[in-house]
């Protein structure tokens, strides 16, 4: 799954530039790209643009800095509070899972343990949820308080935001059952406390069921919700909308007299049953969506295999129902030209690089792969013997303070409680190996860099061949002297003014052609 993260971003790299080549879009966001209406309206400078000769309106980057980070520090806020909550769900299964124990059915007692991580992968997919909803609002309040110049930066801003908050959100608690749950347990006689109750430890059969168990939860919860939520939403929206215009048709064709009331009923303009639609949204949540999707199925595939399946089975459902959504619910959308999708390219390979290490982690501590491989070449390769190798003798303290019963429990100790050289030996083949498995995949995704070029042969052709016409063209024009071309010197440096002052026009003799004034926002309405 690695290495296939690895060559799906390298082809879509590829097919990023044939796509911003065919709608001669790749020089959009340095050359192109103009300044937003808001940001136009709210800037209280204005400068010259160094490549177009432009006037364009000013935010001081010092201010803009300010307000940066002044947004991280409600970011830190936000993901404090989900910390929060998820300390909070790791106290709820740890309370649950004794009360339960301590019940009178026999049943419940049995799989108490499992009824508690089933209920809490529930509370907290709830909890993701709720917070998701309330910190993209908060999101979008900040990003357009920062001010940013074109609507590429503020989209980038947002995205990051609210990427952030959801990637601590969505991951936090497999992060903590994958590579924290069951570390700090501590043994019998000297256990380990969290606000007074005792720190959760793994099942039997170790933390990568419960982990599996989290991901198919969250995961798959989350689809299904979305799922229903972008087919009935859609529908209630637009049933809502109609009631509303309703009545201003019914007193439109009040007006209108008898029979030609009658064939207005009958035919309805195309545009006037579009205008009923919903406006479409944008596409930032389809995006979020399939991004957090492939966090999922790679930075944990080695707990669950099964995640890429119900992936694509929801993406061949996700295809069907937004295909109806876009078509019958929503106004067609205007489009707007981008060069590429922005940050999402390179939260994408952050993923990448998180699935490599996480795979990696999840192989050496939470698996028994390697003690597996370790007790089979040091002492028996039949495997014979190996629980009672993994299982540790409680302490003689601890013995004697129950009657001398003695228990066994996961850990690599003695009866002092002190750790056996194997857990030494197994620290340093687990520290190994991680080293090796990331390294070699690394290495491979380098390769596949290297032998898969990112612009394809036809596209740098094409790409070489029109620069190469442009200086034939322009030598030409300037041959003929049909064009001038204003130096460096015609363009003054940035010269900041406040909104509203006037401009002294450009020194020089022959100005560049197509420039006209900009009126002053003083001017009053009409003037110009």
């Amino acid at each position: 799954m690695s290495l296939w993260a690895v060559t799906f971003l390298e082809y879509w790299k590829r097919t990023c530039s044939s796509l911003s080549h065919r709608w001669d879009c790749s020089d959009f966001q340095d050359i192109e790209e103009r300044p937003r209406p808001e940001f136009t309206a709210m800037a209280p400078m204005t400068v010259r643009n160094p490549v177009t000769g432009a006037e364009e309106p000013y935010f001081p980057e010092k201010t803009r800095l300010n307000r940066t980070v002044t947004g991280c520090m409600v970011i830190i806020i936000m993901v404090a509070v989900v910390l929060m909550f998820l300390i909070a769900i790791i106290l709820y299964r740890t309370i649950l899972s004794i009360v339960i124990y301590k019940s009178d059915f026999s049943f419940f007692n049995f799989s108490a343990g499992r009824i508690a991580s089933l209920s809490g992968s529930v509370l907290n997919l709830l909890v993701i949820l709720l917070l998701s909803r309330v910190y993209t609002a908060l999101a979008h309040i900040l990003t357009r308080w920062e001010m940013h110049r074109t609507q590429t930066k503020y989209e980038d801003m947002f995205i990051l935001k609210v990427f952030i908050f959801q990637f601590v959100n969505f991951y936090s608690s497999p992060v903590y059952i994958a590579f924290f749950k069951g570390r700090f347990v501590g043994y019998p006689g000297n256990y380990n406390t969290l606000f007074g109750v005792r720190n959760e430890d793994c099942g039997a059969g170790g933390c990568l069921i419960e982990l599996a168990q989290e991901l198919l939860v969250i995961m798959v919860g989350k689809q299904l919700i979305n799922n229903i939520q972008e087919f009935i939403s859609p529908k209630l929206k637009s049933w809502w909308q109609k009631r509303k215009l309703r009545p201003q048709l019914k007193e439109k064709k009040k007006e209108v007299d008898g029979e030609e009331a009658q064939e207005e009923e009958e035919e309805v303009c195309p545009w006037e049953d579009d205008y009923q639609l919903l406006v479409c949204e944008g596409l930032f949540s389809e995006y979020l969506e399939m991004v957090l999707q492939f966090g999922f199925i790679t930075i944990f595939v080695a707990a669950c295999p099964l995640a890429p399946l119900f992936a694509l089975i929801n993406n061949w459902v996700e295809i069907r129902l937004d295909a109806h959504k876009f078509v019958t619910e929503y106004r067609r959308p205007v489009a707007e030209r981008a060069q590429d999708i922005g940050i999402w390219f390179p939260i994408l390979q952050f993923i990448t690089h998180m699935a490599v290490l996480s795979n990696a982690f999840l192989i050496a501590f939470t698996s028994s792969f390697l003690p597996r491989l370790y007790y089979r070449y040091t002492r028996d390769s039949t495997l014979s013997g190996f629980i009672s190798f993994t299982l540790a003798t409680s302490p003689h303290t601890f013995n004697q303070q129950h009657h001398n019963a003695s228990c066994r429990y996961r850990g690599f100790r003695d009866e002092n409680g002190e750790y056996l050289p194997e857990y030494f030996h197994l620290l340093a083949i687990r520290l190994g190996f991680i080293i090796v498995f990331e390294h070699v995949v690394f290495f491979i995704g380098r390769l596949i860099d290297l032998m898969v070029p990112d612009i394809p042969e036809e596209v740098e052709l094409k790409i070489k061949r029109e620069h190469y016409m442009a200086k034939e063209a322009l030598a030409e024009n300037q041959s003929l002297g049909k064009t001038m071309i204003p130096g460096h010197k015609d363009i003054p440096s940035s010269s900041l003014r406040q909104r509203g002052s006037r401009t002294s026009p450009p020194q020089s003799d022959s100005p560049p052609p197509n420039l006209k004034e900009i009126p002053e926002e003083s001017d009053p309405p009409g003037s110009s």
